[in-house]
C-alpha cells in the first residue's frame, strides 16, 4: 500500500481553487454525461462533491468543536444504481452522555428528472429522514431520495456537529461508485496542529493552501486559519473482494491526527506522544495497567481450576478454558475496561478488555510472565507507526510466555483453542505492554494453519446409487468455523437436517460429530451418505466427483486488484474418494491427472485419479501456502482458480455389465 506523509507546510504548491459547486441547479452537461466517459460498467456516479469542515467555539459550555458540511450530486444510469439513492451517516458517541455525541442537522435532498425537455424536482419529505440506535456507540442517520427513475440525478446536503477533534474529519475521495471530482477544504485554526496523511493509490489532482484570516472567534479574540483544499478527479469506483482487510487501509483517502495544541494561556498541549510516554499512561491507567495488576481477585480460586501436578502449560490451558467458560463477552470491542475485574467477575460479562485483561490477571496471579497486547482489528485498519497514535486501536488480547514459547490469547471466544487467535485480530503488528518493561511490536499471525482433511469411502450400489461413510477431519479456523456453525443451531440434529437440505443429490442417512466443544481436538465429522447418480443411458452412470466443497465460484474477478489478498492463515485441503464399482465396470471417463502450482511456492492443486480391480479412486490436494498475497501475485490466484473451476467440471462415467 502507498502511503505519503504530507504536512501542512509542504501543501503549499497549487493549480486551481475548486469552490462549493451550487445547491439544486443540474445542467444540461450533468443530464447527457455518458458513463462510458468513466466507467462503461456503472450504474451510478458522483458529478461532483464537495465537503468542508471547520471549528467553532460554544461560548456556552466552552468547548470547541467542528462543523462539517457535506454535498453530492449524483447521476443514476441503471436502477441497480438506486441504491446509492439510500443515504446512511454514521454518528458517534462516548456512550456516556449527550455532550459526547455527534449530531446531523439541515438535510435537504432532491431528485430531478428530465421530462419532455424540462427539469422536474422532487424534494424529500422530512420523513424520509429517521435514526436507528446501532449501538451505545453509534447511531445511523437514514434517509431516501425520492422518484427514482435511470437518469435521474439526486443531490443531498447535511451538516454534522462534532466534539472530536482529535482526528478532524476523515475525507474519503473513493467509494463504491466512480466519482468526477471530490474537494474537501480544512478550515484549521493556527493554533492546532494536525498530522496530515494521504491513503491510497491515487494522486491529488490540485491542493492548495492559504491564509483564511479570522475565521474563528474564542474569548473575544479573533484566530486566523490555514484554509487546505484537496481535490481528486476521475475517481474509479472502489471495489471490495474478498479475502481483505479494512477498505479504509486502500481507499483514496485524507487522514488529520491532532499532534498539538496552543492554547491562549500560552501552555502548550502535545498530542503525538513517544511510546514510552503511552506506556506509562497505558501501565498506569486503572482502565488498563490497574486491571492487569489484580491478581487478588483470582488467587482465592486458582485451587479450584489448577492443581500442583499440572504443567506450566496446562496450568495456562486452565485458566483460559476457566475465564471463557465464566465470562461471557457483551460484543463490544475496547481496548480499555469499561468496569472493573472485580465487577466482571461478579457479572460474568464484559467488554473485549473486561474480559482479557481478567485473563491477565488470573494467569499473573499464578506467576506466569503474561503482557497485554494493544491492536487494531481486520476491520479497523491499520495503525500508523510512524509515530504513536493510541486511537488507531481498539482491542486487547493476552501473550503469555511459557519456557522459551509464547502464546496469544483471546478469551473472548469460547469456540477458540488455546494459542489462536480470531480471524478478526490477525491483522499487521501489534504492541505488547508489559507492567514492567518497555512496549515492542509483534506480529500478528496465525499460529497454525486452517486445515481439512475429507475421506469418502463407498460403492455403488444394485440401484446404481453410492452408498458411503464420509468423514470431515478439521483444525485450525476450519475447525473453528465449523463449530460456529453448528452452534448456530438449536442442536446438532438440527444442524444435520439443515445441512441434509441443502446438499444437492446427496442423503445424509446418519451422522456422528465429535468434539464440537472440545476445541482443544480436532473436530471430526462422520456422515453416512447416499449419493443420486445420473444415468446417461442404459447400463451406463456418471457424477461429478467434485461434489465435495467444489470451487465453483471464483473469488477473484478485477482486471486489477492494487491491495494484497489477506487469508489471515495458510490452508491445506485434502480429499480422498473410494467408490467400489460393480464387478467388471469400466470406467469410460475420468478426471485427468492435473498439477498447478502458484509462483514462489505459493501454493498447489493436485488431483490424481485411478481404476484398479473394481475401485475407483481420486486425490485431490489444495494449498495455499502463505496468509497473504501481494497485489502482483493477483492473477496468479485468478487464473489459479480458473483452471481449478474447469478441471472440477468433468464427470466420471462407468458402464455397467449388463
Amino acid at each position: 500500500m502507498k502511503r505519503r506523509l504530507l504536512y501542512l507546510l509542504l501543501l503549499l504548491p497549487l493549480s486551481s481553487f475548486c469552490q462549493e459547486f451550487d445547491f439544486g441547479k443540474p445542467t444540461n452537461d450533468d443530464f447527457n454525461f455518458e458513463r462510458t466517459k468513466i466507467d462503461s460498467n456503472a450504474n451510478a456516479v458522483y458529478l461532483d462533491e464537495y465537503g468542508t469542515t471547520r471549528f467553532s467555539f460554544d461560548s456556552e459550555t466552552g468547548q470547541m468543536k467542528l462543523l462539517h458540511v457535506y454535498h453530492a450530486k449524483i447521476k443514476i444510469f441503471k436502477k441497480e444504481g438506486f441504491e446509492i439513492a439510500n443515504v446512511v451517516v454514521p454518528l458517534y458517541k462516548s456512550g456516556t452522555g449527550n455532550s459526547q455525541a455527534e449530531y446531523i442537522s439541515q438535510i435537504h435532498g432532491v431528485t430531478f428528472n428530465l421530462e419532455n425537455g424540462d427539469i422536474k424536482e422532487d424534494q424529500m419529505n422530512e420523513k424520509a429522514i429517521f435514526k436507528e440506535e446501532k449501538s451505545k456507540y453509534l447511531t445511523l442517520a437514514k434517509f431516501t431520495l425520492p422518484n427514482l427513475k435511470e437518469g435521474s440525478i439526486i443531490e443531498y446536503e447535511y451538516t454534522i456537529e462534532s466534539p472530536y477533534l482529535f482526528n478532524f474529519r476523515t475525507w474519503n475521495f473513493q467509494a463504491q461508485y466512480p466519482k468526477l471530482k471530490s474537494t474537501y477544504v480544512a478550515n484549521i485554526p493556527a493554533n492546532y496542529k494536525y498530522n496530515v496523511s494521504l491513503r491510497g493509490f491515487y494522486k491529488l489532482s490540485e491542493t492548495k493552501a492559504e491564509l483564511n484570516s479570522a475565521c474563528l472567534r474564542v474569548v473575544g479574540k479573533d484566530m486566523d486559519c490555514s484554509k487546505l483544499t484537496y481535490v481528486m478527479k476521475d475517481l474509479p469506483a472502489f471495489i471490495e473482494e474478498d479475502y481483505m482487510t479494512a477498505p479504509s487501509n486502500y481507499k483514496a483517502a485524507i487522514y488529520f491526527e491532532l499532534s498539538e495544541v496552543y492554547y491562549l494561556n500560552g501552555s502548550i498541549q502535545k498530542y503525538t506522544k513517544s511510546w514510552s510516554d503511552i506506556d506509562y499512561e497505558l501501565t498506569s491507567g486503572k482502565d488498563f495497567g490497574g486491571q492487569m495488576k489484580r491478581k487478588e481477585v483470582f488467587k482465592n480460586l486458582l485451587t479450584s481450576i489448577i492443581t500442583p501436578n499440572d504443567t506450566e502449560l496446562q496450568k495456562a490451558k486452565k485458566i483460559f478454558e476457566y475465564i471463557k467458560k465464566q465470562l461471557k463477552w457483551n460484543g463490544y470491542y475496547g481496548k480499555f475496561c469499561e468496569t472493573s475485574v472485580k465487577e466482571v467477575t461478579e457479572k460474568r460479562s464484559g467488554n473485549v478488555a473486561d474480559i482479557n485483561l481478567s485473563l491477565i490477571a488470573a494467569l499473573g496471579a499464578a506467576d506466569f510472565d503474561v503482557e497485554a497486547v494493544i491492536l487494531s482489528t481486520r476491520d479497523n485498519g491499520t495503525v500508523n507507526k510512524l509515530y504513536p497514535i493510541i486511537s488507531d486501536f481498539n482491542y486487547v488480547v493476552a501473550k503469555v510466555n511459557i519456557g522459551n514459547e509464547s502464546y496469544l490469547l483471546d478469551a473472548t471466544d469460547p469456540l477458540m483453542p488455546f494459542g489462536l487467535l480470531p480471524l478478526r485480530c490477525i491483522n499487521d503488528q501489534g504492541r505488547v505492554i508489559p507492567l514492567r518493561k518497555p512496549s515492542y511490536w509483534i506480529d500478528l499471525k496465525a499460529s497454525r494453519k486452517s486445515f481439512t482433511t475429507y475421506t469418502l469411502v463407498g460403492e455403488v450400489s444394485e440401484n446404481g446409487k453410492i452408498l458411503a461413510k464420509l468423514t470431515n477431519v478439521s483444525m485450525g479456523y476450519d475447525a473453528v468455523n465449523a463449530r460456529k456453525e453448528i452452534k448456530k443451531y438449536t442442536s446438532i440434529d438440527e444442524y444435520v437436517e439443515k445441512l441434509d437440505e441443502s446438499l444437492t443429490n446427496i442423503r445424509i442417512k446418519n451422522f456422528k460429530i465429535s468434539n464440537v466443544d472440545s476445541v482443544e481436538n480436532e473436530m471430526i465429522e462422520e456422515y453416512e451418505i447416499e449419493l443420486n447418480t445420473g444415468a446417461a443411458a442404459e447400463n451406463v452412470m456418471a457424477f461429478n466427483p467434485f461434489f465435495i466443497y467444489p470451487i465453483r465460484k471464483n473469488p477473484f474477478k478485477l482486471k486489477e486488484r492494487n491491495y494484497p489478498v489477506d487469508l489471515g492463515a495458510a490452508r491445506e485441503e485434502r480429499i480422498l474418494i473410494k467408490i467400489g464399482l460393480p464387478k467388471g465396470s469400466v470406467v469410460k471417463e475420468r478426471p485427468k491427472d492435473f498439477s498447478l502450482a502458484l509462483p514462489n511456492q505459493g501454493g498447489r492443486y493436485i488431483v490424481q485419479s485411478a481404476m484398479e480391480e473394481n475401485e475407483f479412486t481420486l486425490n485431490q490436494l489444495f494449498t495455499l501456502n502463505k496468509a497473504i498475497y501481494t497485489s502482483e501475485e493477483y492473477h496468479y490466484l485468478k487464473e489459479f482458480y480458473n483452471q481449478i473451476i474447469q478441471s472440477q467440471k468433468t464427470d466420471v462415467v462407468i458402464v455397467k455389465n449388463k
